[in-house]
């Protein structure tokens, strides 16, 4: 950071690095006082903080801060300690700065899509051996919440390939796997041959699976594609069209419950819209099949509410929200299921349509995808 200099500013309580290049930054002294670097506050092998706030005295303040070779050194009272800071460090995580708060926006690193997008694709064996298709096929998992997988192996238990790649399973009441197939008194009408409205699955769950993967055994039936919608692009159109149905559906709880297998009674209470404390968007839950009678809304906004749900039912359904595909045999894909919400349309008693699925979690995932980052800028 060339020509900058540093000013110690309200008896020490916090510093203001002054940048000829950009804005003004200001830091806090109890924030860089927790946030040093040095071996007494981190493990220097994995990071961890080694010392708790209690640890810190409540009256800390900066009694001398210099730069010298791109490093800030700062002097504490009143327990004298003394830490060194990067200033690049310092910029990446600065919070004194414009930071967008508005009421449903995307997060930082996903983008909006709806009909006409083309799927992100990665062919199973090159992402198992290639480190850098793996990081952009993860990449644009995170992006867009969805992609295909062409190369998997058409057998049972293929799928759990596709997940070896950043994580590991989840098993539930389902097992590590279910299947995707016409059952006979089936417990679940994912298992039959009816047409299914986009949905999140397992929004019962709490927390829920945040991913899902389906992989293609067989597929010669007639008919069953399958769909996918962006949640976030779906909830952020309900914002433009009926900014107080939106705020409704994030401010009450929905209510979701599964009680289709013996010794299964699995329910939970979260909002179909769940916006950070800050309005960003976290998950999507919307699955017409497990929703459970709504009573924790008041009875005069209850109406409100009612309209809301079915105009954002009416979007989810417009074709123009939609990206269709249909899958072969070795074939398969994955949804971020606190996002994307993926349907099939109905098929018939023709032929055959045999998928396995399972869950899996999304921190494994942006974990392996972080890793694979660092390595690329390291």
């Amino acid at each position: 950071m060339p020509d900058a200099s540093v000013l110690l500013e309200d008896g020490g309580r916090h510093l203001r690095l002054l940048r000829s290049g950009g804005s003004d930054l200001r830091f806090h002294a109890i924030w860089l006082r927790d946030n040093a670097q040095d071996p007494e506050t981190r493990d220097a092998g994995n990071g961890q903080r080694l010392i708790t706030l209690s640890d810190i005295p409540a009256d800390t303040v900066l009694t001398a801060a210099e730069l010298h070779n791109g490093e800030l050194a700062c002097t504490f009272a009143p327990d004298g300690k003394r830490a060194s800071f990067n200033l690049h460090w310092l910029e990446t995580h600065a919070y004194d700065r414009d930071q967008d708060r508005r009421t449903g926006r995307m997060p930082d690193e996903a983008r909006p899509w709806r009909a006409g997008t083309t799927a992100p694709e990665g062919h199973l064996p090159e992402l198992q051996s290639d480190p850098d298709a793996l990081c952009h096929w993860l990449s644009a998992v995170r992006t867009y919440g969805f992609a295909r997988v062409t190369g998997c192996r058409a057998q049972p238990g293929g799928l759990f390939d596709i997940v070896s790649l950043f994580g590991f399973v989840r098993e539930t009441n389902y097992g590590r796997h279910f299947e995707v197939r016409t059952e006979v008194n089936p417990v679940n009408l994912a298992y039959t041959g009816l047409g299914l409205q986009a949905h999140t699955d397992n929004p019962y769950r709490d927390p829920v699976p945040t991913l899902q993967v389906l992989a293609c055994l067989e597929n010669s039936a007639t008919g069953g594609e399958n769909m996918v919608v962006d949640g976030f692009a779906a909830a952020a159109r309900l914002a433009d069209e009926d900014p107080e149905g939106f705020a409704c559906l994030a401010r009450y709880p929905a209510r979701f419950s599964y009680s289709g297998s013996a010794g299964v009674a699995l329910s939970s209470r979260r909002p179909m819209i769940e916006l950070s404390p800050d309005g960003e968007f976290r998950a999507i839950r919307f699955n017409s099949r497990s929703a459970a009678p709504l009573t924790d809304i008041p009875f005069d906004d209850m109406a409100k509410y009612y309209d809301a749900y079915r105009r954002f039912s009416d979007i989810v359904d417009d074709p123009a929200m939609e990206v269709v595909f249909k899958l072969s045999p070795g074939e398969a894909f994955i949804v971020d299921n606190t996002r994307v919400l993926h349907a099939r349309k109905g098929y018939s008693g023709a032929g055959s349509r045999w998928l396995q699925g399972c869950y899996a979690d999304k921190d494994g995932l942006l974990s392996t995808l972080a890793a694979l980052e660092n390595a690329c800028t390291n």
